[in-house]
């Protein structure tokens, strides 16, 4: 049933719980019994660093070890109630956290462990009540009918519309394609040679030869 609540199948479950909850009470437990210690340690930055690492060794164990028994049962009542009432749903989780609270204090007499049954059941029920107002705050905004009845009248298949201004795609070829004759007849008159200009192509004939040549003079011979 783990595929429907987005957690491990129950087996799995319950070892994944005892490792996150070992590894959370290992990292909680070590920054908290570390600024305890340098707290409660004489003066002196040495002492104070000695007095932390050496809370740290002390306590985080107990603390990771204290954690992860709260997840391994809390892990085994959520599977045990998924499995009589075949659904997976928020009560299990709040049901499972009362049965644990409760278990964990049994030692210390009934009222104990109902006071603590009632205070893991409250503490379960407002985690889970966050979860799903965050769920639904995240979740987006339902469609109205109108939106429906107008995405079921509009055809997917149906080439979307040209924008308001612009052509469709044969305006713009058909621009393109006048700009392009407009640009290469104006570029084949300036030679000349377009159906506009000359076809003679006067602009750029050679001029004209002159055949006679001069007479040729004795710079010795007399003056006439």
């Amino acid at each position: 049933m783990g595929e429907y609540s987005g957690r491990e199948p129950c087996p799995a479950r319950i070892c994944d719980d005892i490792g996150g909850a070992f590894a959370m009470g290992a990292v909680g437990g070590g920054v908290w019994h570390s600024v305890k210690g340098f707290r409660n340690a004489p003066k002196g930055l040495m002492n104070g660093a000695y007095y932390s690492v050496d809370a740290i060794k002390a306590r985080a164990p107990i603390t990771a070890g204290s954690f992860a028994t709260w997840g391994a049962l809390f892990a085994a009542f959520d599977c045990t109630f998924a499995h009589f009432r075949r659904k997976e749903d928020p009560w299990n989780s709040i049901l499972s956290g009362a049965a644990t609270g409760g278990v964990l204090a049994a030692r210390a007499g009934p009222r104990a462990a109902g006071k603590n049954a009632l205070i893991g059941g409250a503490l379960l029920a407002a985690i889970e009540g966050l979860g799903i107002m965050l769920t639904r705050m995240m979740a987006p905004k339902p469609q109205t009918r109108e939106e429906m009845l107008a995405q079921q009248a509009h055809d997917p298949l149906e080439p979307p519309a040209p924008a308001p201004g612009l052509g469709g795609l044969s305006d713009i070829f058909a621009s393109s394609s006048s700009s392009s004759s407009s640009d290469s007849s104006g570029g084949f008159g300036l030679f000349g040679s377009g159906s506009s200009g000359d076809s003679s192509g006067s602009e750029f004939a050679p001029p004209p030869s002159n055949n006679v040549v001069p007479e040729y003079t004795d710079p010795d011979s007399p003056k006439k």
